[in-house]
C-alpha cells in the first residue's frame, strides 16, 4: 500500500508531502528547539535556503536530532545573486558545508533571474548527473519561465516551489506542472497573519473534523497533491500541523476552500521582484 505522507517524484525519489519552513527564524537555538520538535513530531522534510542564513543551525539541528541523515529530505535554494553556472556550483558546495552534509535532496533556484536561471539550471543538472543532490528544481517559476527553461533543459525540474494558499491558488500553473510532471510545493501555505484562518468558512470545516482552520487549509492542499511546507517555531504548531492523515475534506468542502480564490499574493510578484 502506498505512504499517503510521501509523493513520488519524476525520477522515482520519494518527497514527504509536509515540511518544516524555516524562512526568517535567524535565532539559532530557536531553530534547533523547531527542527527538533518537527522531527519528534514525524516531519522527515526541512526546507532553508541560502539567503535565509540559519543553513548552519539547520545542520546542527539535524545532527542533534537523534536521528539518521539518510531518514531526512533537507532542501535548500541557490540565491539570486550565486545564480550562473560556475557561481551555483560554488554556492552549493558552500551550503554543503554549512548543513554539514555530502549531499542534498532537493536543491532548488530560488528566483528566475532573467538571463541567469538557464546557466543555474545547467549547474544544477551537472550536480544532479554526478549524484551530489536526489532532485533538482525550481522556485516561484510562473509557467512561461518554465516554458522557457524546458526549450534548452536536459532535465525536466523535478519540483516548482511557489506561494500558494487559498486566497492565491495557482490552478493554470498547477495544471501545467502537472501535465509536465512537476510536482507543486507550497510556500506560505497558509499566508501570513491571521487573515485567513480567521475566516468562519476555514474555522467551521475544520471543527467539523475536529480539526483547527490551519489544518482543514494544509489538508486541502495535500488532497489537490500539494506538498506544503508551514513554518512555524512553536512546538505546539509543529504537531498540529502534522495531524493532517487521519482525516479527509469532503468534496464540496474542497470546492467551498478553492472558491476563496481571489489571486493575491502576500510575496513578490516573480515577474516583478527586484533583489
Amino acid at each position: 500500500m502506498s505512504n499517503p505522507a510521501v509523493t513520488e517524484l519524476s525520477n522515482g525519489v520519494l518527497m514527504p508531502r509536509l515540511g518544516l519552513g524555516v524562512w526568517k527564524v535567524t535565532e539559532e537555538e530557536q531553530l534547533i528547539q523547531a527542527v527538533h520538535a518537527a522531527i519528534e513530531a514525524g516531519y522527515r522534510s526541512i526546507d532553508t535556503a541560502t539567503i535565509y542564513g540559519n543553513e548552519a543551525a539547520v545542520g546542527e539541528a539535524i545532527r542533534t536530532s537523534g536521528i539518521n541523515r539518510d531518514e531526512l529530505f533537507i532542501t535548500t535554494k541557490v540565491w539570486n545573486s550565486d545564480q550562473g553556472y560556475e557561481s551555483t556550483l560554488a554556492a552549493f558546495e558552500a551550503s554543503l558545508d554549512k548543513l554539514g552534509v555530502e549531499s542534498l535532496d532537493l536543491y532548488l533556484i530560488h528566483w528566475p533571474v532573467k538571463g541567469k536561471y538557464k546557466d543555474t539550471w545547467r549547474a544544477l543538472e551537472k550536480l544532479y548527473a554526478d549524484g551530489r543532490v536526489r532532485a533538482i528544481g525550481v522556485s516561484n517559476f510562473h509557467e512561461h519561465h518554465l516554458v522557457d527553461l524546458l526549450k534548452d533543459a536536459t532535465v525536466v525540474p523535478m519540483v516548482n516551489q511557489v506561494e500558494l494558499h487559498p486566497r492565491l491558488s495557482q490552478v493554470s500553473l498547477r495544471k501545467f506542472c502537472r501535465d509536465n510532471g512537476i510536482q507543486i510545493e507550497a510556500w506560505s501555505p497558509l499566508m501570513q497573519g491571521g487573515e485567513l484562518l480567521n475566516l468562519p468558512l476555514l474555522q467551521e470545516i475544520g471543527a467539523s473534523h475536529g480539526k483547527t482552520a490551519a489544518q482543514s487549509v494544509l489538508r486541502w492542499q495535500i488532497q489537490h497533491g500539494i506538498v506544503t511546507i508551514p513554518k512555524s517555531v512553536t512546538p505546539s504548531r509543529i504537531q498540529e500541523n502534522a495531524q493532517l492523515f487521519d482525516f479527509e475534506l469532503t468534496s464540496a468542502e474542497m470546492e467551498a476552500i478553492d472558491a476563496l480564490n481571489e489571486n493575491r499574493r502576500v510575496g513578490a510578484d516573480p515577474d516583478n521582484f527586484n533583489f
